[in-house]
């Protein structure tokens, strides 16, 4: 018996303790290089700053009235998709109607939109940045202009199914690049 009893004191003394703690919830950290800007080479009438972790620029021409150009972020799975107009024949309030409505068409799957106006008086860049929030296709659009001769448009898409809080990370990295690009546009007269 003896035999018997001590191999289960000596256990029972050694497993005694603290009590087993559940792990900790654990959360995804996604560390993101600090953004370096250049000047973007577009055949455009107009410069902006770019990030360098962006692939070259793609550029895009639609028609003679309407052209564009595509900056990639293959890490990110993402683009930000730029669309210039030219400002003619009184077609600026068409132009600030169309992209306000493409932001309003999101506001099926988003859950919140907030508007933040940008003014740039010495450079003669006014616009605005709307930022989506929830499963909207677009976390991010904006337009500038200078209410004269051209106007620029832009939205950020990424290449995922719109999940908010798996490509929010990655969406405020890139809303700051985005800030970027409004803030150095300088038009070409």
């Amino acid at each position: 018996m003896k035999k018997i009893i001590l191999p289960i004191l000596s256990v029972l003394m050694l497993s005694c303790g603290d009590d087993p703690l559940p792990k900790p919830k654990g959360y995804l950290r996604l560390e993101y290089p600090s953004p370096v800007y250049t000047k973007a080479p577009v055949p455009l009438p107009f410069s902006f700053e770019k990030n360098q972790l962006s692939e070259r620029i793609k550029s895009v021409t639609s028609s003679a009235d309407m052209k564009g150009v595509n900056i990639n972020y293959p890490s990110l799975k993402a683009t930000i998709y730029l669309t210039y107009k030219e400002v003619k024949d009184g077609n600026l309030n068409d132009l600030l109607r169309d992209a306000q409505n493409l932001t309003q068409k999101h506001t099926i799957k988003a859950d919140e939109i907030f508007n933040i106006p940008f003014e740039n008086k010495e450079a003669k860049v006014y616009g605005m940045l709307y930022e989506i929030g929830g499963d909207a296709a677009s976390q991010s659009q904006f337009y500038v202009t200078d209410s004269i001769n051209h106007f620029l448009s832009g939205s950020l898409y990424f290449y995922a199914k719109p999940n908010y809080d798996s490509i929010y990370p990655a969406s405020e990295y890139l809303k700051k690049d985005i800030k970027r690009i409004m803030e150095t546009v300088r038009w070409q007269e």
